[in-house]
């Protein structure tokens, strides 16, 4: 197991992060202690989950993946051999079932969220706490471009400052160690940096965005930023809802596979990705690697990647993404991806 800094914190975290988003819809309990006693074992401890999950989120199992968390803690201890994140959800993409809606990112709404966590949780403090996705209008969950036909409403947006503020409080406290951002861009990135600085406020220290090879987005301007700045990437969907193992090739749905179930998940399934999916897939194969170990190599090399979060719903998918990491790819397959990537960039931002 490779282990990377997080920023200037001073922690350095696995390379390898088990997302949980699963548990408590495509998972039960007892599948997810399965996991988590898995990814222990082989030296996951980094576990990523969400004021939100599970995902399709819904209001009768909002909190379940928290949850189950909080009651693997309860059962086997160990909360202190776990490097444990989570997210508050925000306005827009939440829906009224989080909090009465009440999904702002002002302080009064940030201690409400990090209670429910903590109480799911079972837990005192939380390593890094982030926020879910920005509260402003702008280009994440599969935009790629950036409107600014909303920029000027901005009367039910808090502040960036009190948003800083509040959850350094948190810190202070000692409720939380360390704040992150997900679904985040340059710019806004780049504001919480200066914020920090300027009023002597906590750092963030990641960013948790999507990375795949069908979409490479985070390369064009957030990348410079982990280059300067330190704040890496915590890479979610690396897999792409599982088309990047090849199980969706040639429009097979498998039984239970989350494209198959939800039809909410079509992100990855336009003509361009699939095309492109069926170049990586066979290139994969000219060299002797199945896809998973192709597109789960290709980010773990990529220098501004802290850690890739890895999604399961069996035992069996989970070893062979964590045995994935093993590999390294040559400069002649890396190439050979660049190659495919430049015909078709970014099919599914």
């Amino acid at each position: 197991m490779k282990f990377n800094p997080l920023a200037q914190s001073g922690i350095l975290v696995p390379e390898i992060c088990l997302g949980t988003m699963t548990f408590g819809e495509q998972n039960n309990q007892a599948e997810a202690f399965a996991q988590l006693d898995y990814a222990l074992e082989r030296g996951v401890y980094f576990w990523d989950t969400a004021e939100m999950y599970p995902v399709p989120p819904k209001a009768e199992t909002q909190g379940a993946t928290e949850t189950i968390i909080g009651n693997y803690f309860k059962q086997n201890g160990g909360r202190d051999k776990v490097f444990l994140a989570s997210k508050i959800a925000g306005p827009a993409q939440g829906g009224s079932h989080i909090r009465n809606g009440q999904t702002r990112f002002n302080k009064a709404e940030i201690q409400a969220a990090l209670d429910g966590n903590l109480q799911r949780l079972q837990t005192d403090y939380i390593d890094l706490y982030q926020l879910h996705w920005p509260q402003r209008p702008t280009n994440f969950f599969g935009k790629l471009g950036y409107s600014n036909q909303d920029a000027h409403n901005t009367h039910d947006i808090t502040p960036l400052e009190e948003t800083l503020a509040a959850l350094s409080d948190e810190v202070q406290a000692g409720r939380i160690r360390h704040i992150g951002l997900s679904n985040e861009t340059p710019w806004g990135t780049l504001k919480f940096l200066h914020l920090a600085e300027k009023l002597g406020l906590e750092k963030v220290v990641s960013v948790q965005n999507p990375y795949n090879l069908l979409n490479r987005s985070y390369e064009v301007g957030m990348a410079e930023i982990a280059q300067y700045e330190g704040v890496g990437l915590l890479a979610y969907s690396p897999l792409a809802f599982g088309y990047l193992t090849g199980k969706f090739r040639h429009g097979a749905r498998p039984a239970n596979a989350r494209v198959t179930l939800f039809s909410r998940f079509s992100r990855y399934s336009n003509p361009q990705s699939e095309w492109a999916t069926e170049q990586y897939a066979q290139l994969a194969e000219k060299h002797g690697l199945s896809l998973t170990q192709l597109a789960l190599a290709f980010i773990k090399q990529q220098f501004f990647v802290s850690s890739t979060i890895i999604g399961a719903t069996n035992l069996e998918q989970l070893k062979e993404n964590i045995d994935a990491f093993e590999i390294d790819l040559s400069p002649e397959i890396l190439q050979e991806i660049e190659a495919i990537h430049i015909q078709q960039p970014n099919p599914a931002p």
